[in-house]
């Protein structure tokens, strides 16, 4: 166990003296942070929506209709009771409801007035003010068209209300993004390289005859990373609550467990790609190339994946980020429990056994 330790002293020893890798691991979760947090927006299409009609008549049908028939949405399920919009929201699986009331068709007839809530899901507050004003547009056009010149038009109040995020502020869903690529890319990339790098300055031989398992020397040059990731996680937090203003309405202790789960999701990927890779730009490239690119185009951060096409909504489930940025969604911003992101953790759970499993088998005792 000394031995142990003392080789875990000298991984931090040697991240402390060079400055770079400092910034690349405790700089740029700050900055990017920062700049994601304030900077983009996106657009969406085909969105799960759910219907609660309680009216069911030929003018809510007629409408839902049109609700549906739109490139913007998608019908997910008809609902039953109010207590099942939550439930919905609860388990990720629409974006909006829209709620007829009992009496809609006869007030429409009667008092040329009647009135449509829609409840979206503002933890992605770009997506929840895009549909509602693609649904607000829907009924406007037809009001117009069942009006048809009369003296006294009907009217349709349109009532909305965004969950989790009332101001729409963009950081709420950019912060759960940032930090999935942050302590994917970081993880990842650092514990390919710092390995590759031994193997290629010759230490990597000197190390492996000593007494401590070449196992074990491989571990104790990740966890410096591991802890410094916790750093990471701490410094995104404090600068999403106090800064960008996201509040964390779950327990931290889950969100806590979940980043750690993550991080070694991706530091098991970063022993993987350093078993397989000779040079330290090749495992840059991979982790640059291989990485980067699928967590921002296919985790949902950037873009919404019921927007791609059915193989790229297929390929999205392998990477990593994507149930990551799911969980950090659901419990910082909607305040949710294990009991709605356990399929999640089961998944990250495999991928870090897997990873790690096969990194080891694949690691080289022998050099030559």
């Amino acid at each position: 166990m000394k031995q142990f330790i003392a080789f875990i002293r000298k991984e931090f020893y040697h991240i402390w003296r060079d400055k770079r890798t400092m910034f690349i691991l405790l700089g740029m979760p700050i900055v990017q942070i920062i700049i994601f947090g304030f900077a983009l927006t996106n657009e969406v299409k085909n969105s799960k929506i759910a219907i609660l009609d309680s009216s069911k008549d030929e003018a809510t049908m007629s409408l839902s209709s049109e609700l549906e028939a739109s490139r913007y949405f998608e019908l997910e399920k008809n609902l039953v009771t109010y207590d099942q919009v939550l439930e919905e929201f609860h388990k990720g699986k629409i974006k909006m409801a829209v709620i007829f009331p009992p009496s809609f068709s006869e007030d429409l007839q009667h008092f040329n007035k009647a009135q449509i809530q829609l409840i979206a899901d503002a933890a992605d507050p770009n997506t929840a003010n895009q549909l509602v004003n693609y649904a607000t547009a829907i009924i406007k056009d037809y009001q117009n068209r069942i009006t048809n010149n009369r003296k006294l038009p009907y009217t349709i109040d349109t009532e909305f209300r965004m969950l989790y995020n009332p101001q729409l502020k963009g950081a709420f869903n950019f912060v759960p993004g940032v930090m999935a690529m942050v302590l994917l890319l970081v993880c990842t990339m650092m514990t390919a390289i710092t390995i590759v790098k031994e193997k290629e300055l010759g230490t990597m031989e000197i190390i492996l005859v000593s007494p401590m398992r070449p196992q074990l020397v491989v571990f104790a040059k990740a966890i410096p990373y591991l802890l410094l990731s916790t750093i990471n996680i701490a410094s995104i937090l404090l600068l999403s609550v106090f800064v960008l203003e996201v509040p964390i309405n779950g327990s931290l202790f889950l969100l806590v467990f979940e980043s750690i789960l993550f991080i070694l999701v991706s530091l098991s990927l970063g022993l993987l790609i350093s078993a397989r890779a000779e040079s330290q730009q090749t495992a840059m490239f991979i982790s640059l190339i291989a990485l980067f690119l699928p967590t921002v185009m296919l985790s949902g951060f950037m873009f919404p994946i019921e927007n791609m096409p059915l193989p790229l909504r297929i390929i999205s489930n392998i990477i990593p980020a994507k149930w990551y940025y799911h969980i950090v969604k659901s419990v910082m911003i909607k305040g949710v429990g294990l009991s709605s992101i356990w399929k999640e953790t089961i998944i990250l759970g495999g991928m870090m056994t897997f990873f790690l499993t096969v990194a080891i088998k694949r690691f080289k005792i022998r050099l030559a």
